[in-house]
């Protein structure tokens, strides 16, 4: 997903996922690289004051130059007595290794060490006058670092690798370190002074490691020395003043009864707020230049490692999109949550969430306001208290809300909100758009202990929502569980039904007569469902489930072609009957609509004249300027256009003008009170009286009785449809009681389709 902001500063501009795993690679290797460097560095140092002999040093320093380098020799080279030739005094070779330095003592000639002034770097890749001896050896990359002793070049730590590679800078830094630590136990051997004895040596040696070091008397707690780097860090001179001045233990760590220095080896991590500064601190026992037995502590700087590890536990628990935790963080705080309330003996509740016909705003506006209104409600359910920490995106539009056990006495609060965070628009770029919400509630430990299963029942109570007429919230009982296989059924039936063509999918058709003559002048086409392996399934039951599914936009094509293939049958015998077809809000937002239909009239010749396509009043409501044009286009193919269901909404009468509708038809609700209910008679009279302004007529759903009948006619209302005159039946059925087309019969119905 991609998110865009409109954030004018350059330090705050959103990377790629790409870029930032790129700088975050960059910054963890440079850090694990300084790391174990001072690492190496901190072990070869502790060797000043050792008390076994050079060579046994000596080996310890080039296995760690070996190991750290990770190169496949390291040897400690001399000239002879003569100066006339550079002998090999020891080898570091790794595990299964070659050794080189041996064959090389005729390479390192007087001359050619002169010549490169006592250093050699060789790399073989970048060579344009490779070495044959060292290629002999097999040797890819060479370099040495001399080792001054009197004030001559006496020895030379020389680095060997069989494997192409380059010398970085920080590499050739690294060994020059080295060699000066050995040059330093070397003059400590010849005179008898040992080189921590040298203070303005080690001040040197220490000032240019790159972390931050001091030295604590352990006795009286006094620094006795800082490097640079140490300094830096604090923005102080700490040498002579005591360590507890700088709390660099921790803030919260006792100095008057240290613990720290009692020990001879202390590691930990700190955060620091007065450096606003995360640390590595390492507390090691040396002997000082007194012969006194000291603390030398260690510090790097970790801000930038802790800063990765916190955007990438970000990611790893966070949805990239609405900032809310993710699936995984879900799990992993109901697991804990549901552990805990059951050592209490508490109960708490799991909600899940699932938007209204989303997939509308998604497919009719595009994706970047989908986005948008998800970081709207994200925001919003951040909001509620009792809940602001216990909401996740589980992906798509559906989101999952713990209320922890020390809330569910607020549950019914709780609830109210949610409820009233959805019963508003939502102001999406200037314009409003409503989008509602079905929600599942179970509560746990009472209906179980498992992530997966709670989730699951949260997730079919919010199914019956749906199934209820969305807008709603259910809570979980046992007896959905039987509804949860059947609906697994129903989603299994639907794809195979689906598969196969769609011809489980039946036509049904309810009358549509004339207040006046009563004669019958068109019909409602409705879509029936006779699954070959459920049996008759009610629209209740598969429409939700085929929205849900994103099958919705197949099943209405095939079912509008299938009616236009009918109503063009009627036409070839002589019958032109209009017959009405509901669009599903699914259908109408798709980019391709009007394209749709002119194909499906196209295809199978019925006369646009014929067909009204019905509408929802809630589908424009969301956005009326592309519904208008969508209406528009529509009506322009010669098709008439009806609102249906109009009374249980929103719709105003300018609406209805702005929409330039044809048919509007009252809802069954209004008509059911009609006869003694004073607002049902006002409302109806109200909009037949203006129908002839509005050039709209009106159709009455729901009639079943004739006293209903007889009242709708003084108000000169134009059609009527309901039980009164028939139920929807198969359209063979209705072709025969009210069209008077007998399939059955070739002598009548000339085509003789079946």
């Amino acid at each position: 997903m991609n998110i865009t902001e409109n954030d004018q500063s350059k330090e705050n501009r959103i990377y790629s996922e790409e870029e930032v795993t790129k700088v975050e690679k960059k910054i963890m290797d440079d850090m694990k690289y300084q790391i174990k460097r001072s690492e190496a560095i901190t072990n070869i140092v502790r060797l000043l004051e050792s008390e076994q002999s050079f060579e046994e040093i000596a080996g310890v320093i080039l296995e760690t130059i070996g190991e750290f380098l990770g190169v496949s020799n390291v040897s400690l080279c001399k000239w002879s007595v003569d100066y006339a030739q550079i002998m090999c005094i020891m080898e570091y070779v790794p595990d299964g290794g070659e050794t080189v330095f041996d064959k090389m003592a005729v390479l390192a000639t007087p001359e050619f060490v002169r010549e490169t002034k006592g250093y050699i770097r060789y790399e073989r890749r970048d060579s344009k006058h490779p070495d044959d001896r060292l290629e002999e050896l097999g040797v890819q990359a060479l370099l040495t670092a001399p080792i001054t002793i009197n004030g001559r070049q006496s020895m030379y730590v020389c680095v060997a690798d069989t494997n192409s590679r380059s010398w970085k800078k920080q590499t050739i830094h690294f060994i020059f370190d080295v060699c000066k630590i050995l040059q330093s136990i070397l003059n400590r051997r010849i005179s008898k002074n040992s080189i921590i004895s040298s203070y303005t040596a080690l001040k040197e040696i220490l000032d240019n490691v790159g972390s931050g070091l001091y030295v604590i008397d352990k006795r009286t707690k006094k620094i006795l020395f800082a490097n640079n780097t140490m300094k830096t860090i604090v923005n102080d001179d700490m040498e002579g003043k005591f360590c507890s001045q700088f709390s660099l233990c921790g803030l919260k760590h006792n100095c008057v009864n240290c613990d720290i220095l009692d020990e001879p080896c202390v590691y930990f991590e700190t955060y620091d707020s007065r450096y606003q500064s995360w640390f590595d601190i390492k507390f090691n026992d040396i002997t000082w230049v007194d012969g006194s037995t000291v603390s030398l502590c260690n510090v790097f700087n970790i801000t930038e490692k802790k800063k990765i590890e916190k955007r990438i536990e970000f990611q790893a628990n966070n949805d990239f999109l609405t900032g809310l935790y993710n699936r995984m963080r879900c799990e992993s705080d109901m697991d804990n949550i549901i552990t805990e309330s059951i050592e209490k003996n508490l109960s708490g509740y799991v909600m899940f969430l699932d938007l209204d016909n989303f997939k509308n705003i998604n497919d009719g506006l595009g994706h970047q306001y989908g986005d948008m209104l998800l970081k709207m409600i994200s925001l919003g359910l951040q909001q509620i208290r009792g809940i602001e920490n216990c909401c996740y995106r589980m992906g798509g539009d559906e989101f999952v809300i713990i209320v922890e056990p020390s809330q569910s006495s607020r549950l019914k609060a709780i609830l109210k909100d949610i409820t009233s965070l959805f019963n508003r628009p939502w102001d999406l770029n200037g314009t409003e758009y409503y989008c509602t919400m079905s929600m599942g509630v179970v509560s746990y430990p009472e209906e179980g202990c498992d992530v997966n299963d709670l989730v699951k029942k949260a997730d079919i109570a919010m199914y019956d929502a749906k199934k209820g007429g969305k807008n709603r919230i259910e809570f979980y009982n046992n007896k959905e569980d039987s509804s949860s296989i059947k609906r697994l059924d129903l989603e299994k039936n639907m794809r195979s039904a689906i598969v196969t063509g769609g011809d489980e999918f039946e036509v049904y058709i309810q009358p549509i007569v004339d207040s006046e003559t009563e004669e019958c002048i068109g019909g409602e086409a409705l879509l029936r469902w006779n699954s070959a392996n459920l049996g008759f399934i009610t629209p209740a039951e598969f429409i939700p489930l085929a929205e849900h599914l994103g099958h919705i936009v197949f099943i209405g094509e095939f079912f509008l072609k299938r009616v236009c293939t009918i109503n063009k049958e009627w036409s070839d015998l002589g019958i032109d009957k209009k017959v009405h077809i509901n669009l599903s809000i699914v259908q109408l937002v798709q980019n391709n609509i009007v394209e749709v239909i002119t194909n499906i009239i196209t295809e199978t010749g019925v006369k646009p004249e014929n067909i009204v396509l019905e509408v929802t009043e809630s589908l424009a409501i969301n956005d009326m300027n592309n519904m208008r044009k969508v209406i528009k286009e529509i009506k322009a193919l010669g098709v008439e256009i009806a609102l249906d269901d109009f009374g249980t909404g929103y719709s105003s009468l300018n609406y209805i003008k702005q929409m330039d509708f044809d048919i509007i038809k009252v809802d069954k609700i209004i008509v059911d009170d009609i006869v003694s209910d004073d607002y049902a008679q006002t409302f109806v009279k109200l909009i037949t009286e203006l129908s002839e302004t509005l050039n709209v007529k009106v159709c009455v759903e729901g009639v079943e009785k004739r006293d209903q009948l007889e009242t709708l006619k003084t108000m000169k209302v134009s059609m009527i449809q309901g039980y009164l005159y028939g139920k929807p039946v198969p359209y063979i059925e209705f072709e025969k009681n009210f069209l008077g087309i007998d399939r059955w019969d070739k002598t009548n119905f000339k085509r003789g389709i079946m």
